[in-house]
């Protein structure tokens, strides 16, 4: 193989459509714009959502709702989590640093511990949030709950 023998792959390169270049060309006068209309003109950009017409989909559909922007979203972890967490690690305390170190939240989510499964453990828990039902589990085994 030499430099002088190297060709694409066959049909991997196909020829341009030269438009506007005369009648004996096969795409002249028109230029594939067809006759008349906006699109045949320079400089004509449809505008983004057009549907040639009918009625676009974003006005048919109703709007509906809100996005609260003071939304406090919170990373939910389960007692049954922090149980199986402190068994392996052999805690005595969960904070954030911990769950994090453990996979179970990043580094800037706020943590609410809720109250699903059963905790053996006299725990102290530090998070951000908790539920009745959690901060009563905890409270119950003479553990403490502290929010950050």
């Amino acid at each position: 193989m030499e430099l002088n023998n190297l060709k694409p792959a066959a049909g991997s390169v196909k020829r341009v459509k030269r438009i506007g270049r005369g009648q004996g060309s096969g795409r002249g006068g028109t230029s594939t714009r067809g006759h008349k209309g906006a699109q045949s003109r320079s400089g004509y950009s449809r505008t983004r959502g057009f549907e040639g017409g009918q009625m676009p989909l974003q006005r048919v559909v109703p709007k509906f709702g809100f996005k609260n922007i003071n939304r406090v979203e919170y990373k939910a972890i389960n007692l049954s989590t922090i149980q199986t967490l402190a068994e392996s690690k052999k805690l005595s305390a969960v904070d954030v640093k911990a769950l994090v170190e453990a996979g179970l939240a990043s580094k800037n989510d706020r943590v609410k511990i809720l109250g699903d499964g059963a905790l053996t453990l006299k725990l102290d828990v530090k998070a951000h949030a908790f539920s009745k039902s959690a901060k009563e589990a905890i409270e119950k085994l003479e553990g403490t709950t502290e929010i950050l």
